[in-house]
């Protein structure tokens, strides 16, 4: 990259942006950025340099502004949020106006880089940031000059991984193409290629943007609606199952009044009032019970609770399906519209779920919860399952209804019993927002972290679900509120384990390794073959030599040709001795002792294929989450950079489940399920996303792939082979990425452990 001037801000002693200069000719006080508004300086000691005190912080300079062209932003910062983007605003003479800035959600931890043009003389510039209050230092910030070669060869492969509209197109075709639409439009191709360029930065957060996102959403019109459903072959009566005891009578009002405004008229309103002591709930129930012959009520004489009153509701049932709805809560218009919709194509469906949200007291919708599909090793861990929920009927009276005993997980409960035995054809997932939970005082969506009942209830739930088919496995609490672990039995006696560690000189990274694994490892069997492609260095040679006979446990085995990451590993996996296979990198180092165990219980089990670890960068934030398809163009790790003691997405981080594809890093898989897939994959994939290939082809094989977080790893991601950073790399990264889209097309895009209404550009689970 030639750099002709940069504008450069570094963090002196004092852990403040010291200085703004163009390098290396001038140097400038700290004065040079200047705060604007809603900044102060910190009073955190030496953490924080400033705090911002509300949501639109704003610093600027009118000195050594970058002159017109193509420019590279980098960024660094250290801040107490959950995460940051910052923006850079440009002052041509006519103010600060959002249309000429440029956005960048920061990786934590990491300088982070993007382009931006400068159309013409600037008078100012304004950075902003944060989007929220709170405390932050500027590590580094630079804006560097690039010629117009290097700043087009980094948009066009930016657009061609990242972008959907450019995602089929070869690197070297989207430039003409840009053009070849700009003639058409009558504009400049930079234009375009901008546009598309920022829309791969754009993160909308259900913290933040939630309505916004709304706004921006395109909604089935009522004709539409009406016209879809005159043409379903099958229209199913929907059973809509109301437990009613002492609402507030607004609350229930809307509650009653989100199901007769449903667009699909095919329902049935059952309500079950359980002794409800207040005089204005009955009122409330007979004006409705006389306004609509589609709506039965039955009152209970005594209060016998929840399960009992749902029971009671059921009993009134006489549709083909049944849909769960709190007496407080709302259905979207088009709730049992989309349920009909996707009975339709798929009609032998026992349970189908939606996504949802909340309501607050104003009744502003936030917090929506994008849900997985069928996701069984999740659903053991917290019931993600959920609202909406729908159930053939003729199953729930199979498994008994409503178990009195369960009551505050009686869902949790309900679902474990209907979808036993079930596959991901039979639960289906409706990716829209069909319910919305209120969280006003008092309600169970704000109230569940307070209700330690429906907790224990929640573990007595899925220890019943284990009985029938796992008795020897053990169910406890989770280290989150409403979440659980489960135990899984090893085998008597345990299976072998062959760790099979790929390595090239680099002494320093190995022996850590090395030496941790063997230490900090306390499964009873194991042997660990480090796998040498042609080391040189005398010190790694000397080390492996001195390991192989210090630890019996340990081989080492040749490699003497050209790196080849699968090649390796699959040479590895024939001189195993273990029934069990542990792909690791030569720069892991274990966490937990019982890190192992912790795979292998799980990678015993006959229905699971590959197990993937929590891993960590040095600095305590995520590296790997497990993966999510489709993220940059093929795949991505979830949770990138977020801090070790987040919870992730709806607690996602702390919980066990079911994921396509997990990194090689360190991935765990029965030998007999590693061969009858053919291990990886050779001749395509030698560098990169060949464990991504090969989690697809194990799942094609009708395993599913799995994620813990219960075995801890530290990752020094792969600074033992370098980045992908001269010519030769990138095409053959870029080889990697085409023929993973050519092969794995459809999959990518659909990743049934994602939502398609989250982003497939970052990492963060924000909205799309």
């Amino acid at each position: 990259m030639k750099t002709l001037k940069r504008l450069c801000i570094d963090k002196g002693s004092s852990g403040l942006a010291r200085s703004l200069s163009i390098t290396p000719w001038v140097r400038f006080p700290e004065r040079s950025l200047v705060p604007r508004q809603q900044i102060e300086p910190s009073e955190e000691g030496d953490r924080f340099t400033w705090r911002a005190t509300g949501n639109d912080p704003q610093l600027y300079t009118r000195k050594q502004l970058p002159l017109p062209g193509w420019h590279m932003l980098e960024v660094a910062m250290d801040h107490d949020q959950p995460s940051a983007a910052v923006r850079l605003y440009m002052n041509f003479g006519q103010g600060f106006d959002p249309e000429q800035s440029v956005y960048l959600p920061l990786k934590s931890g990491r300088v982070t880089k993007r382009l931006f043009y400068v159309p013409g003389r600037l008078k100012a510039l304004r950075f902003d940031p944060m989007e929220q209050a709170g405390h932050f230092s500027i590590r580094h910030l630079r804006i560097a000059w690039l010629t117009p070669w290097f700043a087009h060869d980094r948009l066009v492969q930016r657009l061609a991984n990242m972008h959907h509209a450019w995602r089929s197109m070869g690197k070297t075709e989207v430039l003409p193409e840009l053009k070849r639409k700009a003639s058409e439009q009558g504009c400049h191709w930079r234009d375009i290629a901008l546009r598309d360029y920022e829309a791969t930065f754009e993160r909308l957060t259900a913290r933040r943007s939630y309505r916004q996102w709304l706004e921006n959403r395109r909604v089935l019109g009522a004709d539409k609606v009406r016209r879809v459903i005159e043409k379903l072959p099958d229209k199913p009566l929907i059973s809509v199952l109301v437990p009613v005891f002492n609402p507030r009578p607004d609350w229930l009002r809307e509650c009653l009044n989100s199901v007769v405004a449903q667009q699909y008229p095919h329902w049935q309103l059952c309500i079950a009032d359980d002794a409800s002591t207040d005089p204005r709930v009955h009122e409330v129930l007979e004006s409705f019970a006389e306004s609509d012959s589609r709506i039965q009520v039955v009152y209970r004489p005594r209060n016998g609770h929840i399960c009992a009153a749902s029971n009671s509701a059921l009993a009134l049932a006489r549709g083909e399906y049944v849909a769960l709805l709190d007496h407080d809560d709302c259905l979207s218009p088009r709730a049992l519209f989309r349920v009909a919709e996707a009975l339709h194509r798929h009609p032998d469906a026992v349970v189908l779920y939606s996504d949802e949200d909340k309501l607050n007291e104003e009744g502003e919708r936030y917090d929506p919860h994008f849900k997985a599909q069928w996701n069984p090793d999740l659903l053991l861990a917290q019931n993600y399952v959920s609202h909406l929920g729908v159930y053939r009927i003729d199953r729930v009276k199979e498994v008994g209804g409503f178990r009195e005993g369960y009551e505050g997980s009686q869902d949790h409960d309900l679902v474990l019993r209907c979808t036993e035995g079930f596959g991901a054809d039979r639960v289906i997932h409706i990716p829209h927002v069909l319910y919305h939970w209120r969280a006003g005082a008092g309600s169970t969506a704000l109230a569940s972290q307070q209700k330690d009942y429906t907790s224990e209830a929640g573990l007595r739930a899925v220890q019943s679900a284990l009985a029938a088919s796992y008795p020897q496995a053990r169910a406890v609490h989770g280290s989150l509120p409403n979440t659980y672990r489960v135990l899984w039995p090893l085998p008597d006696p345990v299976p072998r384990v062959t760790l099979l560690v790929p390595t090239r000189d680099r002494v320093e990274i190995l022996k850590p390794c090395v030496d941790a694994i063997l230490e900090r490892t306390d499964y009873p069997d194991l042997e660990l073959l480090i796998l040498d492609n042609q080391s040189e260095c005398r010190e790694t040679l000397a080390y492996m030599q001195e390991v192989e006979q210090r630890d019996a446990r340990v081989r080492v085995l040749r490699w003497n040709q050209p790196f080849n990451y699968s090649a390796i590993n699959n040479f590895g996996a024939a001189h195993a001795q273990g029934e069990i296979l542990a792909l690791v990198n030569n720069d892991i180092e274990p966490i937990n002792p019982d890190w192992l165990r912790e795979m292998v219980s799980h990678a015993c089990r006959p229905e699971i294929g590959c197990v993937g670890a929590k891993l960590y960068y040095p600095n305590d934030t995520v590296q790997h989450g497990g993966v999510i398809l489709g993220v940059g163009g093929v795949a991505g790790h979830a949770h990138k950079y977020f801090s070790r003691n987040s919870p992730g997405y709806f607690s996602r981080l702390f919980l066990t489940q079911n994921m396509s594809a997990v990194t090689a890093a360190c991935l765990v898989v029965r030998k007999s399920v590693f061969d009858e897939v053919d291990g990886l994959n050779e001749a395509d994939l030698p560098v990169a996303f060949n464990d991504v290939d090969f989690c697809l082809r194990v799942r094609k094989a009708g395993y599913r792939n799995l994620w813990t977080p219960h075995a801890e790893l530290y990752h020094h991601e792969s600074i033992s082979r370098g980045a992908d950073n001269n010519s030769k790399k990138r095409a053959r990264a870029y080889g990697e990425a085409a023929y993973m889209r050519s092969t794995w097309g459809r999959e990518l895009d659909h990743d049934p452990a994602y939502n398609p209404n989250l982003t497939l550009v970052h990492e963060d689970f924000s909205l799309r």
